[in-house]
């Protein structure tokens, strides 16, 4: 072999192998995503938060304009995807590093991080996650659930599912995902989906056997300004790292003769108050301590009401308004 030749298949080896090293590290997810390198190697284990709230600017992929905005309520129902392993352990749009074992997500518009309500229209089934990158961008998709919210979900090997997304307000910037957990554990299909086949976790959630769910209120969005000030972001986040649920509890017996809706149990009392200043259209609120296993929690009732009817299309006015566990109490 001449010295040109073996000079040749030199660069045409060295050209092969720095494409692998580009493929693996930087390059495109295939829909025009840009991938930064890999910070957290695969199998080990990914740290929590790090990023930066943010609404950010204009942007364009694949030729297509995107207008991230702040908001104060946003629904919307379409097609979801997920996205797993070429992501994994790589920088999300807002700083923090994508695990696709924890339950996030990527929206193309919404404020970063925040949390969201998904629900697979096929199976009723309900998640919270965290959304904190951007995408996607293709097939007209409305949002990209992590390996392990599409898992739980029950779409995963499907690929896609018709889903409703509910904005519920800013995540945490610390990372903390009890919230997301706890509301999933709360779900009656939990402990079915824990045991589908699916991708193995990286931490899975000992789910077990569980008590019948008590009511998960979403807290309202405060309307938040285009780029909240320092005070107003720890005051949202400090209400979502204290929300949690009450244990089931026997209610409170009304009035003779008239019914309730009982929206929801808080350990938080400023939880409860937001509760009531929402629900206050409905009817005469009231918020009530209620000591539970050594624990208090405020107690959020609606009425009373004059015959089951009326109580009905509160309690669904309630669900409507975020309060999906509010129930109808009779006399």
């Amino acid at each position: 072999m001449s010295y040109p030749e073996a000079a040749q298949l030199l660069l045409a080896f060295l050209a092969v192998v720095g494409l692998a090293v580009m493929l693996n590290g930087c390059g495109e997810s295939g829909n025009g995503e840009k991938l930064g390198p890999r910070v957290i190697p695969l199998g080990q284990p990914v740290p929590k938060g790090g990023g930066r709230q943010m609404v950010g600017k204009p942007y364009k992929v694949a030729g297509r304009w995107y207008k991230p905005e702040a908001v104060s309520h946003y629904t919307e129902v379409g097609q979801a995807s997920w996205y797993g392993e070429l992501f994994h352990g790589r920088r999300t749009a807002n700083g923090e590093i994508y695990d696709m074992n924890r339950l996030s997500a990527a929206h193309r518009t919404l404020p970063l991080p925040a949390l969201v309500r998904v629900t697979n229209l096929s199976n009723g089934r309900t998640v919270v996650v965290r959304v904190n990158d951007r995408g996607p961008f293709s097939n007209n998709r409305i949002i990209d659930l992590s390996s392990r919210a599409a898992h739980a979900l029950g779409y995963r090997k499907q690929g896609v599912a018709k889903v409703q997304v509910t904005y519920m307000g800013p995540a945490p910037i610390s990372g903390d995902d009890s919230f997301e957990r706890q509301f999933l554990a709360q779900q009656q299909w939990a402990h079915y989906a824990s045991n589908e086949s699916g991708p193995k976790m990286a931490k899975p959630m000992a789910l077990g056997s569980l008590p019948d769910p008590a009511p998960v209120p979403s807290p309202k969005p405060p309307v938040p300004s285009p780029r909240p000030q320092g005070s107003q972001v720890a005051s949202q986040v400090a209400s979502l790292q204290t929300a949690s649920i009450a244990p089931p509890q026997p209610p409170s017996v009304p009035a003779s003769g008239s019914f309730t809706v009982q929206a929801g149990s808080f350990s938080v009392q400023e939880n409860a108050m937001q509760a009531h200043q929402t629900l206050g259209n409905l009817g005469k609120v009231d918020v009530s301590p209620v000591s539970v296993n050594g624990a208090t929690y405020y107690r959020v009732q609606v009425g009373p009401f004059a015959d089951k009817q009326s109580a009905e299309a509160a309690r669904v006015r309630a669900a409507s308004a975020g309060y999906t566990g509010a129930r109808v109490v009779a006399p």
